[in-house]
């Protein structure tokens, strides 16, 4: 990316001046570093050493750039380009932009007290000091410009840089990878792993918005398919999280350790599959259960209430409503009545019927199969 100085005066410096400029380079470039030394706290120490040379040798280049600029020899394009590097260069070692404009302001400063101490001397004439002065502030307006843009390019790319990570990790968390690949998923990201996970799946259209108001370690995903979106909610408060997604089309998943945050989302994915109108799928754990092998529970169904199946549909639709209300009311003949609404004695007469169709009614085994079979609705 070119990043050209543009000249904002018809001034052009003499061949005089501008070597005699040029030949206190070096001691100008010495006092701009050690003023922002002084100056600017964030670069206190981080301008000594191999830095500080590298500073100063970049300080003594854009001083030389300005000096061509000045000349009428260059555009200034290299020190653009430079300035706009600097910038990226900041973000790197973890400095905000306010620290480097700082440093342009005192570095401004300095600069055009030294080069005007060497520029008047050299000849410039008074009327010419002026636009000496305007050029010179200029170009470093238009540098602290360039590393401005440098500064937020840089934060921009890491900030999609982190965002796919953050994504990557998510699909590995969903994909239930090895813990050595979470792992390094974790250290790319950047992300500082929960105790618990909590999936909540919903609509893509609604991921993003639900996201930002869960907590900021919250991972997000909004291209699953069938446009739906998944969050993964660190350490959730699950009555709290229940009421932040009170106005989402949510299913929320159960707890679970950090690095099996995909046995959370396939319950939620299989509790959304089910019934469109659960919501926490703690509520509804006898369904997700009978629900979790449905060949299993079709088979557990014939077998169990084979005996039903020598009766007209519509007896056979009778007994099996008073069999799963008496085996659910622990066979207390009032309550179960009161269930079916019908009289004490109705189901009394049922009940010899399908004892004599289940002889072994009274066999826990028979009764935990029957419980299973006819407990529920399912599907």
């Amino acid at each position: 990316m070119s990043h050209p100085i543009r000249r904002v005066t018809e001034l052009v410096l003499d061949q005089t001046t501008v070597t005699a400029l040029r030949a206190a380079l070096t001691t100008t470039a010495d006092e701009v570093v050690q003023a922002i030394i002084d100056e600017v706290p964030p670069y206190a120490n981080a301008l000594s050493g191999r830095m500080g040379v590298t500073i100063r040798r970049a300080v003594r280049t854009a001083l030389g750039h300005y000096l061509d600029l000045a000349s009428g020899n260059a555009t200034g394009g290299d020190a653009g380009d430079a300035a706009y590097e600097l910038g990226r260069g900041e973000v790197r070692d973890g400095r905000s932009m306010d620290a480097l404009l700082g440093a342009y302001r005192v570095g401004a400063r300095v600069a055009w007290r030294c080069l005007a101490a060497g520029a008047v001397p050299a000849g410039l004439p008074a009327a010419e000091v002026a636009k000496f002065a305007e050029l010179t502030f200029a170009y470093i307006d238009e540098l602290s410009a360039a590393s401005a843009a440098g500064h937020a390019d840089e934060l921009a790319a890491r900030g999609r840089d982190h965002e796919r990570h953050l994504e990557h990790l998510a699909r590995d968390l969903l994909a239930g990878a090895s813990p050595d690949v979470l792992l390094a998923s974790v250290q790319r990201a950047g992300w500082q792993p929960p105790v618990s996970l909590t999936a909540v799946l919903l609509p893509a259209a609604q991921a993003r918005p639900a996201y930002r108001t869960l907590d900021p370690g919250t991972l997000v995903l909004d291209d699953l398919p069938d446009a739906f979106g998944v969050l993964l909610v660190p350490d959730a408060d699950r009555s709290h999280l229940l009421r932040q997604l009170t106005d989402r089309t949510a299913v929320v998943g159960p707890a679970r350790p950090w690095t099996r945050a995909s046995a959370s989302y396939a319950r939620a994915a299989r509790a959304r599959s089910l019934s469109s109108d659960i919501r926490d799928t703690e509520d509804h754990l006898p369904e997700l259960v009978l629900s979790a092998d449905a060949e299993a529970f079709a088979d557990l169904r014939a077998r169990a209430l084979a005996p039903l199946g020598t009766l007209p549909v519509a007896t056979a639709r009778r007994l099996e409503e008073t069999l799963r209300a008496w085996l659910l009311h622990q066979g207390r003949r009032d309550e179960v009545a009161a269930a079916l609404f019908v009289h004490p004695q109705t189901v009394r007469y049922r009940m010899s019927q399908l004892r004599e169709l289940f002889p072994d009614l009274a066999s826990p085994h028979r009764v935990l199969e029957l419980t299973l079979a006819v407990g529920l609705r399912v599907g």
